[in-house]
């Protein structure tokens, strides 16, 4: 007997579109995740661009979700009755409602107020929506038994925000990121975004690694932001015996 496993080899941090576009890289058909994300019944805020994109010589899958003119900003209610009111499944919408859970309760403690009245403004947009619900469904359509995934990888310096320049890990994604090993490396820049993280702290059932198991198939998904390093999460899809 064997496990089907889900690895997140986090080689320099974690994005939401990074992980739609490496774990569409590793094998899930485009037509079908397309097909589940407009169950949002939001297709005419967005359009999604997946393309093929070669990262210091490795060719992986590059995301961007396209907003149309009209922008709405949405609070928690207003996502969680988005996602309620989808015919995507139990399973999926649960997962993404955690991940916005998560982000809103580090919003909220970073700025001090309540969750009730954190103003969205990243986990509001469009895109944070697409990536947040989409990553739910390409890890539900993977049928794993298992996901597993590398210390975190946040990058170092300072980053500029509407509330100024702050640190590296930005505030929001370092108390997220509690209770998961980081590793504060020489990269300058945000490697890992507030998405990126809840996303993984959300869909990780492990964090380790030395692992041992059979890689089956390998996912790359490339960013948009330049760094002296490749900025490319890999994703491994394979299997692991399970001891007697």
């Amino acid at each position: 007997m064997s496990e089907k496993i889900l690895y997140f080899d986090i080689i320099n941090g974690i994005s939401g579109d990074m992980t739609l576009a490496s774990l569409l890289n590793l094998g899930v058909p485009k037509e079908i995740f397309l097909e589940e994300i407009h169950k949002l019944r939001m297709s005419d805020e967005f359009n999604i661009n997946i393309s093929s994109k070669t990262e210091n010589g490795i060719v992986g899958t590059k995301v961007e979700v396209i907003t149309k003119e009209k922008h709405t900003h949405r609070n928690l209610v207003d996502i969680f009755e988005v996602i309620d009111k989808s015919t995507l499944n139990e399973n999926v919408k649960s997962k993404a409602k955690k991940i916005f859970m998560v982000i809103g309760e580090a919003e909220a403690k970073v700025h001090g107020t309540t969750i009730d009245k954190i103003h969205f403004h990243e986990v509001g947009a469009i895109d944070s929506i697409v990536d947040i619900v989409g990553a739910s469904i390409l890890v539900d359509l993977l049928c794993v038994d298992k996901v597993c995934a590398s210390t975190v990888s946040v990058g170092s310096g300072f980053v500029k925000c509407e509330h100024g320049v702050i640190p590296i890990p930005a505030p929001a994604t370092i108390e997220i990121l509690k209770g998961v090993p980081i590793k504060l490396n020489n990269v300058n820049g945000e490697c890992t975004t507030p998405t990126g993280a809840a996303i993984i702290k959300i869909l990780c059932d492990e964090f380790v690694d030395e692992f041992e198991f059979s890689p089956k198939q390998i996912g790359y998904g490339i960013g948009h932001k330049k760094f002296e390093v490749p900025n490319i999460l890999r994703t491994v899809l394979g299997e692991k015996k399970k001891k007697n």
